[in-house]
């Protein structure tokens, strides 16, 4: 089975110097071409402060911007990967999705995270020692309350007394948790393992979004452990869904050389080269088109089942060449499930 509803798009929300009203209109236009072409759905970064370590562009807010494409597109589904949750207020967010999730008719995606820029914390005052139980904490309190339930919570970090929200929604968003295992590099700024607290988080959750950086034999080892971790839990690992991001300039030459000199030239128009082309190259998507539909088939193999590419320009005719050159030839297993998979009751 192959099929280009198994891949989403992410927005070009990165802001380039001079960028101004025909690039506000090019979203919208964006949008709809990743509509048109029959992409599942269309993704956000986020990023509150320009992550100049990593990037070197900022982004767009994303939930507005979400809110853009919502209005300019009527099927796809719309996501974050990954929201930063702990820059965030519980109630306030839940609020937001909820509202989304209504304007939307029911197509939001909750891709959740914690984040790792240090300053992005300390401007809303936050410790990043506390990313991790002030999003669980959050998830406890939102989840109940996107499935329209009245909510009252004390934790170490927020308080609600009483609390429900409307508009009530025919299903609530779903929620993908991202996190787990990365290639290890002395610059990264995380440890390259599943940390015990996200795999917890992840068991409870309706998706899993393995890191960009994670390379497929790492990603199948931790999917392992995940499904380890589900059954513990009595859950069936087959209603979470593995979802993967990643990052892609396709160049139409057979010459690796060739590919990989425009690709890193597409590349630092968005990304820095703080880790430098070989750590780029070992765990985005490099080379020939033929390099790249093995790289993707890797991550298959690994228990991908879903994929939401980055683009780094934002013009739709990578996409075209996506949906003619790449897609086509990457084959999922018969097993493989449906990718509009119903959400799961939270549990807290």
């Amino acid at each position: 089975m192959s099929d280009v509803g198994r891949f989403g798009v992410f927005l070009p929300s990165y802001i380039w110097e001079g960028d101004g009203a025909e690039r506000a209109r090019g979203i919208k236009a964006f949008a709809r071409q990743v509509e048109e072409l029959g992409f599942d759905s269309l993704f956000i970064t986020d990023h509150l402060l320009a992550a100049r370590r990593f990037y070197s562009v900022n982004w767009l807010e994303p939930l507005t911007t979400l809110a853009v494409a919502a209005g300019a597109t009527e099927r796809v589904r719309l996501g974050t990967s990954i929201l930063i949750m702990p820059l965030r207020n519980p109630v306030i967010l839940a609020k937001e999705l909820a509202t989304l999730q209504f304007l939307s008719d029911n197509r939001v995606i909750l891709g959740a995270g914690v984040g790792w820029n240090d300053a992005e914390y300390e401007a809303v005052g936050v410790h990043k020692s506390e990313r991790g139980k002030r999003t669980d904490e959050m998830l406890d309190i939102m989840m109940p309350l996107l499935e329209g339930e009245r909510v009252t919570y004390h934790g170490q970090f927020y308080d609600v007394d009483d609390v429900f929200i409307e508009p009530r929604t025919a299903q609530r968003p779903l929620l993908w948790i991202g996190g787990g295992s990365q290639l290890a590099d002395p610059k990264s700024p995380d440890v390259p393992k599943f940390v015990a607290s996200v795999k917890a988080r992840t068991v409870k959750a309706d998706g899993w979004i393995p890191r960009p950086t994670c390379p497929p034999q790492d990603i199948a080892r931790d999917w392992q452990e995940l499904q380890s971790a589900m059954r513990e839990a009595d859950r069936d690992p087959a209603d979470c869904l593995v979802a993967h991001e990643n990052f892609l300039h396709l160049v139409m030459t057979d010459d690796p050389a060739k590919a990989r000199e425009e690709q890193h030239q597409a590349f630092l128009r968005v990304m820095s080269n703080e880790r430098g082309p070989a750590y780029l190259e070992s765990v985005y998507l490099f080379g020939t088109p033929a390099e790249i539909i093995a790289s993707l088939q890797a991550r298959v193999d690994a228990g991908v089942e879903y994929f939401f590419l980055h683009t780094m320009t934002p013009d739709p005719a990578q996409l075209r060449l996506w949906v003619d050159e790449i897609i086509p030839n990457v084959v999922f297993p018969p097993t493989v499930g449906p990718v509009r998979r119903p959400p799961t009751p939270w549990r807290r």
